[in-house]
């Protein structure tokens, strides 16, 4: 396989973000006059002071560079062809090197958000239905678990899908071949016949992970016809380093896109979700009306940040494939101490063995100790759970705060 992700030293990644931003449309000195950009406001944001000329993610903001389109289709806005070829540099990576796809086979972007690229796939896959199948609106659907994010309701409604949702074992968070097979019946009883899969690697709330082979053996047994994409919005960077053994990857054969999320488990800025698809698949929602725009646009979002694609570029490379399997493995370790910590006080909790998540029965954790340690419930008004996420920031010394606390909750 093709290796896409290497380690760089600060010094060569300054040099590579400053080389594509000299590539960039230059303001100041080029007569460019048909652009409705330019620099941030400079009586603002200058590019004068000393620290912007060591700090390439800084001068990227400023400079502000468009990443409008789709930068791995060929023609795209070449005012910005410096630092559109870092963009596509990290989707190589990310669907290669993270994704076990293969070089230039596919088609990815930049979103906003997990959302907005969960909202991306399923726009493509109702269209390509309509357009290759010549389905009906009313003959497609979209069908994931309970404990599928919420984006997918709002797929649902912005596109007119209808959506079907499997259960999941309340205490195990899995979803059953059985229960998949009485959501594809009553879909079909429906009069559905194309299908929008969404399998989740590291939900949420939960942190737990579909059982893909759940899905496709019930989908093939049913014959049905479907497309499936896999929500690693929260797992993607993560996930993909603990199961070697993972069938969510390119390889498998079922799969043909993914959603991650860098402005989670990567630490970049939020508005960093990335959005990867195979070859083929998202001409069907290209925006032909969008003519001023060179090489068209086949994007959700529309115009949209460089300077997020280049910082998520730079923390991958900063890392390095090596440095990250470290983070990762780092993170497992607290959360299997911390596993270790709550089952010794036999609260009753529930963690994915791959994830960094550890999600808590509600009835251990008292209001005060949910409020004073930040823990997340799955509902504000009747909540059943409350989660701990086990980032770089969360060490040990304050999972011990939250033990003891726990702990003085209890004798009261």
């Amino acid at each position: 396989m093709d290796s896409h992700w290497k380690k760089k030293s600060q010094e060569e990644i300054k040099s590579v973000v400053f080389d594509a931003l000299e590539k960039n449309i230059n303001y100041s000195t080029q007569s460019i006059l048909g652009v409705p950009a330019s620099y941030l406001d400079e009586k603002v944001f200058t590019q004068d002071a000393s620290f912007v000329k060591d700090a390439p993610f800084i001068s990227s903001l400023i400079q502000n560079p468009n990443h409008i389109g789709c930068h791995t289709l060929g023609k795209s806005e070449s005012f910005f062809e410096g630092t559109h070829a870092i963009e596509k540099n990290l989707i190589e990576i990310c669907a290669v090197d993270i994704l076990k796809g293969k070089t230039g086979g596919h088609d990815g972007y930049v979103a906003s958000g997990g959302t907005e690229a969960n909202i991306q796939a399923i726009w493509i896959y109702r269209n390509y239905f309509m357009n290759e199948y010549d389905a009906e609106r009313a003959d497609i659907c979209i069908l994931c678990s309970d404990d599928s994010h919420y984006s997918m309701n709002k797929a649902a409604n912005l596109l007119a899908l209808d959506i079907y949702k499997t259960p999941v074992d309340n205490s195990t968070r899995e979803v059953s071949e059985k229960g998949v097979k009485a959501t594809i019946q009553k879909a079909q009883s429906d009069g559905k016949k194309y299908f929008i899969v969404i399998c989740n690697m590291m939900t949420t709330m939960f942190g737990s992970v579909d059982n893909i082979n759940a899905y496709t053996n019930q989908l093939t047994d049913f014959s049905c016809t479907f497309q499936l994409h896999i929500d690693g919005a929260y797992g993607g960077f993560y996930y993909p380093f603990t199961d070697e053994k993972s069938q969510m990857t390119f390889e498998n054969k079922h799969i043909t896109s993914f959603t991650l999320d860098a402005h989670k488990m990567a630490q970049a800025p939020y508005g960093t979700g990335i959005f990867l698809i195979r070859k083929n698949y998202i001409q069907h929602v290209n925006t032909k009306q969008a003519s001023y725009v060179e090489g068209e646009d086949f994007t959700l979002i529309g115009s949209r940040s460089g300077a997020n694609a280049i910082a998520v570029w730079m923390i991958l490379v900063k890392n390095g494939p090596f440095g990250w399997q470290e983070k990762v493995f780092i993170l497992q370790k607290r959360t299997e101490w911390m596993c270790k910590q709550l089952s010794a006080l036999e609260i009753e909790s529930y963690r994915h063995p791959q994830s960094n998540i550890i999600t808590i029965r509600s009835q251990y954790i008292t209001p005060e100790v949910a409020t004073q340690f930040g823990l997340v419930p799955d509902n504000h008004a009747i909540p059943e759970w409350f989660k701990v996420v086990i980032m770089e920031h969360v060490t040990i010394e304050k999972l011990i705060l939250l033990i003891d606390a726990i702990k003085a909750s209890r004798v009261k």
